[in-house]
């Protein structure tokens, strides 16, 4: 498609949102509890990946990186995501810790705006969940220096043959550099698409030590 069939699509193609409600009574108070709610949803509408999310970090020069991840738990205050602490995020993360988590389930017409705080997760959590995925898995998390320039294919697949030889009938442990992070949310708004873009938006931001409502215009 041409650069000009791009810009006319764009620009002509609209569809309106259905008419679904969601307004300040409906939300519960707790907004953890919310996002189960919305979640569970999302699982019944078979939505592909719910757990899904964006990541927004920014740099030690102030510029903004975004990318998707999994959120892999879902705690008391915060969410709970892995990767390789060495990866371009990871080195964001250790130099402003403050970042987002954006969840969109476009089926639903709804979106999840999560800002906060991050903070790595205790050893034993990282170690727990790292010993519970696919083998597999765990090679490549010793194999890949994430976010690192590689000159081929190649260089991967014989690094992942090193580490399934080196861990050939062992149990594969966990890498010291590679583990969870939680992010610990003072700010989290529920956007449900409405019809003519008047969109219901519920914001939850937390003042001592309390969640507190309020409705955003669209």
């Amino acid at each position: 498609m041409s650069t000009k069939k791009i810009k006319e699509y764009i620009n002509s193609d609209r569809r309106d949102f259905s008419n679904q409600p969601f307004n300040i009574d409906m939300a519960h108070q707790n907004p953890f509890v919310q996002y189960q709610k919305w979640f569970e949803q999302a699982v019944e509408n078979k939505i592909l990946d719910p757990y899904a999310a964006c990541l927004s970090t920014v740099d030690s020069s102030g510029k903004p990186s975004s990318r998707i991840l999994y959120i892999r738990d879902l705690v008391e205050d915060g969410f709970i995501f892995y990767t390789n602490f060495n990866s371009n995020k990871g080195s964001d993360i250790e130099t402003n810790n403050c970042a987002s988590l954006n969840v969109f389930w476009g089926v639903l017409e709804r979106q999840i705006r999560i800002q906060g705080v991050i903070t790595k997760v205790a050893k034993s959590t990282s170690d727990k969940y790292f010993n519970s995925r696919p083998r597999a898995s765990q090679i490549g998390a010793w194999s890949s220096d994430q976010s690192k320039e590689i000159n081929n294919r190649k260089e991967l697949e014989d690094k992942v043959s090193f580490f399934e030889k080196k861990f050939e009938n062992k149990i594969v442990p966990r890498p010291p550099h590679w583990g969870g992070y939680c992010l610990k949310p003072t700010l989290l708004e529920f956007w449900q698409g409405r019809s003519s873009r008047l969109h219901d938006r519920i914001v939850y931001t937390k003042e001592n030590n309390k969640w507190h409502k309020s409705r955003l215009s669209p």
